[in-house]
């Protein structure tokens, strides 16, 4: 099985950014899709999670900038980053489960800098 996220990068504080993730692989269904974060120093933390019956729940810090979506089909979801800040700042990594909460399956992150 795998997992991979792209779109990371660097951008201004304010700025937008679109993460991607690809899972391949399973024999199983795939239940809830997410992200999550992990700044240097700091315990990784939950960012956004959504099933595939578009059930969505996210990190407080985010709601209301952060966005994410999901195509069950293509078994990939989106996660769209707008009024980015520098404590947005970590390396996002993606999951994908068979069920709620079992984070089965992991990328190896993308890097997300936000910086003037």
């Amino acid at each position: 099985v795998q997992v991979v996220e792209s779109g990371g990068g660097l951008v201004q504080p304010g700025g937008s950014l679109r993460l991607s993730c690809a899972q391949s692989g399973s024999l199983f269904s795939i239940y809830a899709m997410g992200w999550y974060r992990q700044a240097p120093g700091k315990q990784r933390e939950l960012v956004a999670g959504i099933s595939s019956g578009g059930f969505t729940n996210y990190a407080d810090s985010v709601k209301g900038r952060f966005t994410i979506s999901r195509d069950n089909a293509k078994n990939m979801a989106w996660l769209q980053m707008n009024s980015l800040k520098p404590e947005d700042t970590a390396v996002y990594f993606c999951y994908a489960e068979l069920r709620w909460g079992s984070r089965d399956y992991w990328g190896q992150g993308t890097q997300v800098t936000v910086s003037s």
